[in-house]
């Protein structure tokens, strides 16, 4: 059992810190741990206090990392911020997969026309970060099941230790069959080397009244109305410019109005036209309050559009923009169940906008 030195000089065993920080967490919150929280702290405390001491001895191939995953509301991200928290472990991350993976193709271009740029960046990453925490783990398109099987085998192999969540089991990560080949030496690598736990058994906190801040608003249907009130809601004022084309990783983005770090942007230039994730995280560090006008029943568009929105909504919510959508309809004949795999999530997100109903003529 290893141990951390607190700020009073007492040595507390490791998985000890990890329960006594994931406690603190929820009686601060007025809750009590359900059996699959519990078994995912417990789970958590025992490895990183059990990975500890491996990287310091001779034991061969420890487990790499924990896996956690289930549906919408069961409190991974709660229970993997709480670690993270608490972990004893100076070279840290915790970071949103969508942008690390950003990170890795960006920092990739430094290598370029050298032999195995992908390697070199893991290693870097590796030197810099010895405990990863990655939320959100998921893969949707070629770019990433190619880069994401030999980008773990490296981490793991250079001794990092990885805690994911995910609403998927691994080897449902990558439905897409025209590419699930070039991902299987992933979910191998998952099922083998990591200790892979499923909430689902557990609570939807989302469900309680109040769990969750509104983080914007959901209003419909499309009308004039709303879009004066979504001018309304950004604070535009004189300076305000309109139809402006931004260069966005090297592409045009045209925005329908900004000022400051507020935008207003059509969802069909934003959604079908091909921007990327990247393009999305630029947004999000750019603009601070971001409106989309004119999403549509997302059930009649086709599996790229809905793809890019889903995309969005994720890297928004993950930024912490304050988002206003402007919706054709309600949110369940937005977002109907069975148009995609990952509109449950969705659904729950956008759940916690505030409504904003008009009466259109």
């Amino acid at each position: 059992m290893t141990s951390k030195q607190d700020a009073e000089g007492l040595v507390e065993p490791v998985d000890q810190r990890i329960h006594r920080r994931f406690n603190d967490a929820l009686e601060a919150r007025g809750y009590r741990a359900d059996s699959a929280q519990q078994a995912a702290i417990d789970t958590l405390a025992n490895w990183l206090d059990a990975w500890l001491v491996g990287r310091r001895g001779w034991l061969r191939k420890p487990v790499a990392g924990i896996y956690l995953w289930g549906g919408v509301g069961r409190g991974k991200s709660f229970v993997m911020d709480t670690f993270f928290a608490a972990a004893p472990v100076q070279a840290k991350r915790r970071v949103h997969f969508h942008a690390f993976l950003q990170e890795v193709q960006q920092r990739m271009g430094a290598f370029t026309g050298q032999n195995e740029p992908l390697v070199r960046v893991a290693r870097e990453v590796a030197q810099e970060a010895r405990l990863l925490c990655f939320d959100e783990f998921h893969v949707h398109d070629i770019a990433d099941a190619m880069l994401l099987g030999r980008l773990l085998k490296v981490l793991v192999d250079e001794g990092v230790g990885l805690v994911c969540t995910s609403n998927y089991a691994p080897a449902n990560l990558c439905p897409n069959p025209l590419y699930r080949d070039r991902f299987k030496p992933a979910i191998d690598l998952l099922e083998s080397r990591f200790t892979v736990l499923n909430l689902d058994a557990g609570e939807d906190y989302r469900e309680r009244a109040g769990a969750q801040e509104a983080w914007g608003f959901y209003a419909w249907p499309l009308c004039p109305p709303m879009a004066d009130w979504l001018h309304q809601q950004l604070a535009f004022t004189e300076a305000v410019e309109r139809d402006v084309v931004l260069e966005v990783n090297h592409h045009p983005l045209r925005v329908l109005a900004r000022e400051g770090t507020r935008a207003l942007l059509d969802f069909d230039e934003l959604c079908r036209h091909p921007h990327s994730s990247a393009d999305f995280l630029w947004l999000c560090q750019r603009f601070r309050h971001i409106a989309i006008y004119g999403v549509p029943r997302l059930d009649s568009e086709g599996i790229d559009v809905q793809q890019r929105i889903l995309n969005f909504v994720d890297i928004a919510y993950d930024s912490g923009v304050y988002l206003l959508l402007g919706c054709e309809a309600e949110l369940d004949e937005v977002c109907r169940p069975g148009s995609h795999l990952d509109f449950v999530r969705t659904r729950s997100r956008l759940r916690q906008l505030t409504t904003q109903v008009f009466a259109c003529e």
